[in-house]
């Protein structure tokens, strides 16, 4: 079985790289607290493609590090 991160863990491991989380912990407002890393990569498509390959039940893409100025992020 993996192990279960937490985000600060899975930040320090995977700093500035997109990572897929499965059966994500999320709190109240559905922020991501801990995981099951199952893919990671610098290629934010790499982590998608491999989302759909795996079709996890439950997962959460994240981004470790920090947005470049004038990004602007759609929910």
């Amino acid at each position: 079985m993996a192990e279960i991160l937490t985000m600060a863990q899975i930040e320090a491991i995977f700093d500035s790289e997109w990572v897929l989380i499965e059966d994500p912990q999320t709190d109240d407002a559905l922020q991501v607290l801990s995981g099951t890393v199952r893919w990671h990569a610098k290629d934010r498509d790499e982590v998608y493609r491999h989302a759909v390959e795996a079709r996890p039940k439950r997962f959460a893409v994240i981004y470790t590090g920090k947005m470049p100025p004038g990004t602007a992020i759609v929910l």
